[in-house]
């Protein structure tokens, strides 16, 4: 197998640090190359009920148990996720698809959560009752990810189901390992 190499020249210096195009395209192609899991990331609490789909979330350690979640500042999940602190990772089997897409859309906040089984942990964010993982959190910082959010957060909970396949992003499409 023979793969061909693509050099990403550095970015010329342009007004506000705008990143020219290609090179924004040529990143955006080469990271949907990356898999990942499919998480439904959800929060509750004073700022209301919000929810969205992410394949950015990573383990940070586990001493104490940490993960880091990524969120874009424009989505409509960023002020109720910023302002409650909590969030529970959902972690999606195959049969998931569909509320992924749910998640991942401009779906209204309500219509997202409707037509699947939810509980809470330990800190009120809903927790998917068939998710093969739910990892329920208060985030312990935040730091500046460019259009993003890091979000470092705690894991106080846990709850796993035993079966099912994983849903995974790769190439733009969903894939089940």
């Amino acid at each position: 197998m023979q793969a061909s190499a693509k050099i990403i020249p550095e970015a010329p210096a342009t007004i506000a640090g705008a990143v020219p195009d290609q090179r924004k395209q040529d990143y955006r192609n080469a990271m949907a190359r990356l898999g990942a899991a499919v998480n439904v990331v959800t929060s509750d609490g004073p700022a209301g009920l919000a929810g969205f789909a992410a394949t950015a979330v990573c383990s940070v350690t586990d001493d104490p148990p940490t993960l880091l979640v990524c969120i874009n500042r424009g989505s409509s999940a960023y002020p109720a996720v910023n302002a409650n602190r909590v969030l529970c990772v959902n972690t999606l089997s195959h049969a998931h698809e569909d509320l992924s897409r749910r998640f991942g859309g401009k779906t209204p906040v309500q219509e997202r959560f409707e037509g699947a089984s939810w509980s809470v942990l330990e800190t009120g964010a809903p927790a998917l009752d068939d998710a093969l993982i739910s990892l329920d959190c208060k985030v312990k910082s935040v730091s500046d990810g460019g259009t993003h959010d890091i979000l470092i957060c705690e894991v106080v909970a846990i709850k796993e189901n035993e079966g099912g396949q994983a849903l995974i992003y790769f190439d733009r499409r969903y894939h089940t390992i």
